[in-house]
């Protein structure tokens, strides 16, 4: 089990200097979502940048040098813009992170499900068969891509999203059977204030669901104010228990990635995580 951390969650600087960093708090493995990483590196220009010869060997030689793992490449781009034209620049976006992932090393692409909130399936997309079945035929072709370069995608269920639920994240696997389609369970994002009261029960759900299907790992905390918010923190500054997870992660050998982080507290947020 490996324990590491988003790399934009930590201190600025080259991508190498941030995986020097972070190993030195005692991380072995990182998350990658290079807009948010690399300064000069937008979204929209993926296809072309991720194919410049040299990049992922460049990208690799760092995590190398550093002695440190991939563990997520993340695309977390929304596929069911209501544009057919925006759905297929989206999706050649996919297609080149997952070829850029074989290239670099990273263990898997990973995703989440969200409505474009100008498609007419916004309204009560988490719920909706209709959402569901369109997502799912969004995602049937980059999963294909996905077998066809050996990657692992790896889906974020989420409760405001399209996959809302450990039931629809087990349709999801079933309908589009795929040994490179996988589960990142983060259950923090499982939460919200219509199922928080069952907090314990949902969590309980999902890891028997998804069980072996899970690839990863996203820790995080939240604290439920008066207002109904749940913001999200460091683990080991809300209300999360986390003995189940944990338990959950040591028997299937399981790692994971913090989130909601910062440089000062995130050495802490790992030991309380491995105390748990």
């Amino acid at each position: 089990m490996k324990i590491g951390i988003r790399l934009h969650d930590t201190i600025p600087g080259t991508l190498e200097q941030r995986l020097e960093y972070v190993r030195g708090q005692g991380f072995a493995c990182a998350h990658l979502a290079l807009s948010k990483t690399l300064p000069d590196f937008e979204m929209k220009d993926a296809p072309e940048k991720l194919a410049v010869p040299g990049f992922a060997e460049e990208i690799r030689g760092a995590f190398d040098r550093t002695e440190m793992s991939c563990a997520v490449l993340g695309c977390y781009l929304n596929l069911t813009h209501p544009s057919g034209e925006e759905r297929e620049k989206t999706r050649e976006i996919y297609y080149a992170h997952l070829a850029f992932a074989r290239k670099m090393g990273a263990w898997m692409v990973g995703s989440e499900t969200p409505v474009h909130p100008e498609s007419p399936l916004a309204k009560d997309a988490t719920s909706s068969e209709e959402a569901f079945r369109f997502f799912l035929d969004q995602l049937r072709p980059v999963v294909r891509r996905a077998e066809e370069e050996g990657v692992t995608l790896a889906i974020e269920p989420v409760y405001s999203h399209i996959v809302s639920t450990p039931e629809r994240a087990e349709r999801m696997l079933e309908e589009i059977r795929s040994d490179r389609l996988r589960i990142i369970l983060d259950a923090v994002n499982l939460l919200g204030p219509g199922n928080l009261a069952r907090r314990d029960e949902v969590l309980a759900e999902a890891m028997r669901r998804l069980g072996d299907r899970v690839a990863l790992l996203h820790m995080k905390d939240y604290r439920c104010l008066p207002d109904g918010s749940m913001p999200a923190m460091a683990c080991g500054e809300g209300e999360m228990d986390y003995r189940a997870l944990m338990t959950f992660a040591r028997e299937r050998d399981l790692s994971m990635t913090l989130e909601n982080t910062a440089p000062e507290n995130a050495a802490q947020a790992r030991m309380f995580l491995i105390r748990s």
